[in-house]
This record gives C-alpha cells, sequence and structure tokens, in this order.
C-alpha cells in the first residue's frame, strides 16, 4: 500500500489540476463503497463503459 501511495502522491503532482480532482473523486467513491461492501458496483460502472465504448467505436467504424 506504501507504494500506491507513494506513486499516487507523484501522479497528482504530474496532473493537470482537473484531472488531479477527478482520481480524488474517484477514490473517495471507491472508498465509500468498500466501507459499506459495495465494491461490486464499481465493477458493474467499469463493464457498463466498456460495452458503451465498444458501441460507440462501432459505431465510428461503420459510418
Amino acid at each position: 500500500m506504501d507504494a500506491l501511495t507513494q506513486e499516487l502522491d507523484m501522479k497528482q503532482r504530474q496532473w493537470q489540476p482537473d484531472i488531479a480532482q477527478q482520481v480524488r473523486q474517484y477514490l473517495t467513491e471507491i472508498i465509500e463503497l468498500a466501507d459499506r461492501d459495495r465494491l461490486d458496483l464499481v465493477r458493474s460502472r467499469i463493464v457498463e463503459q466498456e460495452v458503451l465504448d465498444l458501441i460507440d467505436e462501432s459505431k465510428r467504424i461503420n459510418s
């Protein structure tokens, strides 16, 4: 965990402020979901986004 914390700290300094803020927000949401034993929701969102990305890509290719 220490290595992850160090890498995140380094990256936060490199990212644009809006990206750093988004990462903080996502991490806060993940921690809250983990505290409530609801991380399965995060996986569902990731899969949903992957499907939407595939649909968008398919539309671009077929246009």
